[in-house]
């Protein structure tokens, strides 16, 4: 299926996702509308906005007037408004249901009856979000970017278990028209693919410093420094490949049994939540920071930016 940019877009909740959300459409070239519940949270997300432009453009990824790329942008606090008339909406409120079933069904009645129903969220089923809305749950769709969504290029693309096939197919269509890549995820298994393996590895490593293993610097390292830098050229399979699956299946065979199967965090977050070092917000988690977040964040950016320029 050929599909042109969405000529208009409601994207609801005007949170990091959200208004990373709007600008990656509208530097493509789509209406946008942002809705957010609270006037305080759309100010924010307005001035995220600004952030994320100059960012962009510092770094040489701006192709668009920025001007003309903040005309693209309309916020709001009506999201019926919003959705009407849209061609593609996508939901980012907070990660629970209940929430998400009021925005779906607010949606489902005011948006097109062919507008895609998308949802960022990343780790609710796309099943559970449908049925809230039972006479729509063939155009509910997931729809899960990663953080930042103007900077990283691929887009999970999650069919529900009522997802039709030509609402994954524009959905995907959409996706590649804003210069993303699609992933698609043809089982509505929690976490999709990006979670399962960020996840996966997170587990292990806090499993190896729990246990002694190595440090937490160190393991922070060997990840960053060694399997990072390589994957970010060759995947895991073609990892593998060039190793010969032989070795590869004798190690796996050897290793495997003594991977952590735990099925909860862990003492290092909770040692560390019952401290206050809740991450870069409160200045301390697995690590400590003299830096605000919005310049560890930009500070993350720029490196991202740097490794997608060397690889592209």
């Amino acid at each position: 299926m050929t599909e042109t940019p969405p000529s208009a877009v409601g994207v609801v909740g005007a949170g990091t996702m959200g208004h990373g959300l709007a600008l990656q459409f509208a530097r493509h070239g789509a209406g946008v509308t942002l809705a957010d519940h609270r006037e305080s949270n759309l100010d924010d997300a307005r001035a995220g906005v600004d952030d994320a432009l100059a960012f962009l453009d510092a770094e040489g990824w701006l192709t668009a007037d920025p001007d003309a790329v903040r005309d693209q942008i309309d916020y709001t606090l009506d999201t019926s408004a919003a959705v009407r008339g849209a061609d593609l909406v996508i939901e980012t409120v907070s990660e629970a249901l209940s929430v998400k079933a009021d925005v779906f069904e607010t949606v489902a009645a005011a948006a097109p009856d062919d507008a895609v129903l998308a949802t960022n969220t990343s780790g609710i089923p796309i099943t559970d979000i449908a049925a809230t809305v039972p006479a729509a749950a063939d155009r509910v769709v997931g729809c899960h970017w990663w953080n930042p969504p103007y900077l990283l290029p691929t887009v999970e693309v999650v069919r529900g278990a009522e997802t039709s096939d030509a609402t994954v197919a524009r959905t995907a269509a959409f996706v590649e028209t804003v210069n993303r890549e699609p992933i698609h995820v043809e089982r509505d298994v929690p976490g999709f693919v990006w979670n399962r393996i960020q996840f996966a590895v997170l587990r292990e490593c806090t499993h190896l410093v729990a246990e002694g293993v190595a440090s937490l610097a160190d393991v922070e390292r060997a990840v960053r420094d060694g399997y990072a830098l390589r994957t970010a050229a060759i995947g895991p399979f073609e990892t593998a490949d060039l190793a010969g699956l032989d070795l590869f299946r004798s190690i796996a065979a050897n290793l495997y049994p003594h991977l952590t199967d735990a099925d909860e965090p862990g003492p290092l977050f909770d040692e560390r939540l019952d401290a206050g070092r809740g991450g870069v917000d409160d200045g301390a988690g697995f690590h400590e920071y003299d830096e605000t977040p919005a310049d560890v964040i930009r500070r993350r950016n720029e490196l991202v930016s740097a490794i997608r320029r060397a690889r592209d």
